[in-house]
């Protein structure tokens, strides 16, 4: 089945539908940071998911990290743990350039628009056996997934994907 480009937050809700994903969903409202999540109340705190998205000095190579919410990415240790090139924060250009989505919303399903491929996914090897929380491209709600399903999807859409230990 083919994954649809450009997807809004309804267009994630038909799209994991399509692919007989179960999912919930819990509206609130946006988070632009993980400071804010304090405010909300979710059902799963402790699955919930924050997304870094890098890229290396010379703008060829780009990456979306998802991890635990309560863990914090050292970017330097990451990047010798992986072998890149200097690496630092994409720019609002880029994150709307390649993956067609605004700072504060950047998700893995975002990877969805990446018509290129041209984001290499890492996500928390905690996520491998467990539920997921993340936004549906959109900030005022939250997805809960399994993670093999979410990984399932972006690998059909022909995105690179690595787990991690973080």
């Amino acid at each position: 089945m083919e994954i649809i480009i450009n997807l809004d937050k309804q267009g994630v809700y038909d799209c994991l539908r399509d692919h007989h994903i179960d999912f919930e969903i819990t509206d609130h409202a946006p988070l632009f940071s993980m400071d804010d999540k304090l405010d909300v109340e979710l059902p799963y705190p402790e699955w919930d998911a924050k997304n870094l998205f890098i890229r290396d000095h010379k703008r060829e190579h780009y990456y979306l990290i998802t991890v635990r919410g309560s863990k914090r990415v050292d970017l330097k240790q990451f990047r010798k743990d992986h072998k890149l090139k200097k690496i630092s924060f994409g720019s609002e250009e880029e994150l709307w350039d390649i993956l067609k989505i605004k700072p504060g919303h950047v998700s893995p399903f975002c990877l969805l628009n990446d018509e290129e491929r041209k984001v290499h996914y890492y996500i928390d090897a905690d996520y491998k056996d467990n539920l997921i929380g993340i936004h549906p491209n959109q900030n005022d709600a939250t997805v809960w997934l399994q993670g093999r399903d979410l990984v399932k999807l972006i690998e059909e859409h022909g995105t690179t994907i690595e787990y991690i230990t973080i």
